[in-house]
């Protein structure tokens, strides 16, 4: 194994420090950056590294090409009592994102609901982020995003939609929560990205190349597509996300989202969609007969009877909860080569800090 893809864990305060800085440099406020850069690394704690502060240079070339707007000022437009619409300006995804799912949930505590959708705004990172903002808080959420092409409908071979995650959270009880986070294509492009950056193949089944034929090479899927989840469920899925995302907030649709990584002379204009609600409403007992209602269900499904071969049932959202707690506590883990070229990018932009390995 080549030094560069050694495994190394490191300190998650240094990794949050880095990016903060990082932002800071380009202009970003510091309430700003925090927001930013505690994303970026909470997914790298849950294990969702796609969306991690391997990111960050990404981000920073489109403030650097005046393709995104580190610092406008943000208000929301009040449609209902229940619904409100935030022109994010071009601004960071994290920040138009965090707004929203505040302003839904501060609706929902008053009316027990809350819509709020965002257009002209990026790339929000890992939905989970938003869904546990407000589970915090004792609401259930549903957040969407649409983004740029990259997989076909069922059928074709022209990358039309996006792949961005159908998000639903829901509190729990002493059980924990339940997260979904899925990508409606196989694999997320963010997943093939890791791949091509560290030197390593893809499964048979992820994408296509540019030429329509299966791949397991990540720099040729990445010239290609993606392919839907379940064929065209998979597919009817990423619609779903391009209306809500795209289509209800204003933002681009139908593959007009620009691609953050290979434009940037334009914005990106994606859009997101939140809703907030308070998730015991329709019961008699209220919060405690609904946590234990959802106590049941995920005793019943964690000790329900096992396949062959299982040696234990998750539920959604419980793996990447067990591998931020153990990344707390012993660092997350990147190869040398993402470190040294984090490292890299803290010394050009003249920063102090540095990512710093776990003892």
């Amino acid at each position: 194994m080549a030094e560069t893809s050694t495994i190394v864990y490191i300190d998650p305060a240094s990794a949050r420090q880095l990016a903060t800085q990082a932002l800071a440099s380009h202009s970003v406020p510091s309430d700003r950056a925090t927001v930013i850069a505690d994303s970026l690394v909470f997914a790298d704690l849950r294990g969702v590294d796609t969306h991690g502060i391997n990111r960050l240079s990404g981000y920073l070339d489109r403030v650097k090409a005046g393709v995104l707007n580190p610092n406008p000022d943000l208000s929301f437009t009040i449609k209902t009592p229940v619904m409100a619409h935030l022109d994010a300006k071009n601004t960071f995804g994290f920040i138009g994102a965090h707004m929203a799912i505040e302003k839904a949930t501060e609706m929902a505590s008053q009316y027990g609901l809350g819509v709020v959708a965002v257009n002209h705004s990026n790339h929000y990172g890992m939905a989970a982020t938003y869904l546990l903002h407000a589970i915090e808080k004792g609401y259930a959420a549903m957040a969407f995003t649409n983004a740029s092409r990259s997989m076909p409908a069922w059928g074709s071979r022209e990358a039309l939609l996006g792949t961005s995650p159908f998000a639903v959270g829901v509190p729990g009880g002493e059980r924990g929560h339940f997260i979904l986070d899925m990508s409606p294509s196989v694999a997320a492009r963010g997943k093939i990205r890791k791949a091509a950056r560290r030197g390593e193949a893809i499964p048979e089944g992820y994408a296509l190349d540019r030429e329509g034929r299966p791949t397991t090479d990540p720099n040729a899927a990445l010239e290609g597509v993606v392919l839907p989840i379940g064929g065209p469920k998979g597919s009817g899925l990423a619609m779903m996300m391009d209306i809500f995302g795209g289509i209800l907030s204003g933002a681009a649709f139908a593959g007009e989202v620009n691609d953050q990584y290979h434009n940037l002379s334009e914005p990106q204009n994606v859009g997101h969609w939140f809703l907030v609600f308070k998730p015991d409403i329709f019961l008699d007992g209220g919060v405690k007969e609904f946590r234990d209602r959802m106590d049941k269900l995920m005793l019943r499904i964690r000790e329900s009877e096992k396949a062959m071969g299982v040696e234990r049932i998750f539920t959604s959202g419980e793996i990447e909860a067990d591998k931020e707690r153990e990344r707390q506590k012993n660092g997350i883990p990147y190869t040398r080569g993402e470190i040294d070229a984090l490292n890299a990018l803290a010394k050009e932009y003249g920063l102090d800090a540095r990512l710093v390995e776990m003892k």
